[in-house]
């Protein structure tokens, strides 16, 4: 007979409940970023793309590098390349020191978009944690990192 105590019952209750707000809470940042960004017809994964090419500060950024970085690590990155390339917010060029590698660049058009949306990225971060104290963040960040593993 297959008998689960108190404390295990707590602990796949606290599971389900962990899931469940991580999962919630997911979608609310999903939703909240999704709304700044749509003004300007970016996904969030393009986002991610431009914030990692703006961090280069202008050196060529391949598209292995690209794809190490992304936060969602199933991104096609080639298409989202191709569709910032169309609207002119990234350049592609061929590595000159390994031709089967492709450069890319953010253009001065996506740089001003980014700086467009820096403040309005700080605006909601700080809407949705405001409630939170340094000690908090830490916290939140470590227990995190540490699910992250699990």
């Amino acid at each position: 007979m297959n008998t689960i105590t108190t404390n295990e019952s707590v602990l796949i209750a606290l599971n389900k409940r962990t899931l469940l707000n991580i999962l919630h809470t997911q979608n609310l940042l999903s939703e909240s970023f999704g709304e700044i960004l749509k003004q300007y017809h970016l996904s969030s994964e393009q986002y991610n793309v431009m914030a990692i090419l703006k961090d280069q500060n202008g050196k060529a950024t391949n598209m292995c590098d690209i794809q190490e970085k992304m936060i969602s690590k199933t991104s096609n990155t080639t298409r989202l390349v191709d569709k910032l390339l169309l609207k002119g917010f990234v350049t592609r060029e061929v590595c000159s020191k390994n031709r089967r590698k492709i450069d890319v660049f953010i253009t001065k058009s996506g740089l001003e978009i980014m700086k467009d949306l820096k403040p309005k990225m700080e605006i909601l971060e700080e809407k949705l944690s405001h409630k939170l104290t340094v000690r908090e963040f830490q916290n939140l960040n470590f227990l995190l990192e540490k699910y992250h593993i699990a």
